[in-house]
């Protein structure tokens, strides 16, 4: 089967980019879009889920409903790309060529990636958002007192911000149900800084206060030995390590510690899937190898010009967050809809937008919007009304009832 466009993806990315090339090219496209799963989630509201103020149900729906009518769904999985023939293999062998291709299957989480993970998550009191948010607020409301431990791999992550934020809310219901004095409230993270535009990480470190949340910066997770509750890291950084005897932390040896919990929530470690790991797109080597090798404005690949990359999978140098995908879609369908019009690319550029919805309790939020470089770049209209880096009660609002909302409504129908 040969298409005008196909689209690897079903996902935020692959729905935004097929309902906008519909409604946006002067002439009926013959559009193929790959995608295994029925089902079609909104995960930025897990993080609601897994604070028990969102309904696990009202993130999922029939994935049959956003698939543009005239699109061809192919119920089935991408195995390999041949970008030299313009070939994509499917799991169940279909052979489907393509002039143009748009590669947006998303992320990809490794449980395997770190010792004694794949054991632990999703039972007891390990439990991560990204995984199972319904079991991350059993853990919340069972939790009694003791070392409340917030970590994440050192991998590039989708929506950067969530171990923070439910860190938050997790401390907020500890405070609200009497058991902040008998907790420690411990982030733990492989960076330096807890975030990384200084607006932003200003009213953090003043959330970070108010909760008394003990940071440890440059903690790089190693292990999880479950069974004894106990988590292990790898400290980097040129200064000695100083064990924190407050909670139970014990220096194993020059920068290895170790640290007892009694709830542990992480973001697991995360890839681009294997497929796109393993075939000619992705980058080979350097700081961003297995993602796909984009121009960084434009989003066309740098070795094969009649392919594009958006989404969590792209090598860009911006978080990977569906609000990045609200800017880099339009991108995408400028530039295909221009090279088969004019045979080159259209004038529109990504600049690296992206947005982390920072939830620091209930019924508080920080918006924080930027762009390439850390640099912040805050919707200038909301702006007019209120400052996004400040905790706002409207905020909140807007996260859990408003951009549900644009989701399933707007955005995957390509409505701008």
């Amino acid at each position: 089967m040969k298409y005008d466009v196909l689209i690897i993806g079903g996902g935020t990315a692959g729905i935004m980019t097929a309902a906008q090339l519909v409604r946006k090219s002067p002439q009926k496209l013959n559009i193929g879009l790959i995608e295994p799963s029925e089902k079609h989630f909104y995960q930025p509201a897990w993080t609601l889920v897994g604070a028990g103020t969102f309904n696990m149900k009202n993130t999922i729906r029939d994935e049959k409903e956003y698939i543009p009518e005239g699109v061809n769904w192919i119920k089935d999985r991408a195995e390999t790309i041949d970008p030299e023939d313009n070939v994509v293999q499917t799991q169940n062998g279909q052979q489907l060529s393509y002039d143009y291709l748009v590669v947006a299957p998303g992320i990809q989480i490794n449980r395997d990636g770190i010792p004694g993970l794949a054991e632990a998550l999703d039972k007891g009191v390990v439990c991560s958002n990204y995984t199972d948010p319904e079991h991350t607020w059993k853990v919340i409301k069972n939790f009694k007192g003791g070392n409340a431990l917030f970590t994440q791999a050192n991998t590039p992550i989708k929506c950067g911000g969530a171990p923070q934020k439910i860190m938050y809310l997790a401390s907020d219901y500890f405070k609200k149900h009497g058991l902040a004095e008998k907790t420690n409230v411990i982030f733990a993270s492989p960076g330096g800084v807890i975030f990384g535009v200084k607006e932003f990480a200003d009213t953090l470190n003043k959330v970070i206060d108010r909760y008394d949340i003990n940071t440890k910066f440059h903690y790089v997770l190693t292990r999880i030995d479950a069974e004894n509750n106990t988590a292990y890291f790898k400290v980097n950084t040129e200064e000695s390590v100083t064990p924190d005897g407050a909670i139970g932390e014990k220096l194993l040896n020059d920068k290895e510690v170790a640290i007892p919990f009694d709830m542990l929530h992480l973001a697991p470690p995360q890839s681009a899937p294997d497929f796109i790991r393993k075939s000619q797109l992705a980058l080979k080597e350097g700081p961003s190898a297995g993602w796909v090798d984009v121009d960084i404005e434009t989003l066309q690949h740098l070795r094969y010009p009649n392919v594009f990359a958006l989404g969590d999978v792209a090598a860009l140098p911006t978080a990977k967050t569906g609000a990045a995908v609200r800017k880099q879609a339009p991108v995408v369908v400028a530039n295909i809809l221009n090279l088969i019009k004019n045979n080159s690319l259209d004038k529109p550029r990504y600049e690296g937008y992206s947005s982390c919805p920072l939830v620091t309790g209930y019924g508080k939020m920080v918006l924080a919007e930027f762009k390439y470089n850390n640099v912040r770049d805050s919707d200038p209209l909301l702006s007019k009304f209120l400052d996004t880096a400040k905790e706002s009660w409207f905020l909140w609002i807007l996260k859990k009832y408003g951009l549900p909302y644009l989701y399933w409504n707007k955005m995957l129908k390509g409505k701008m």
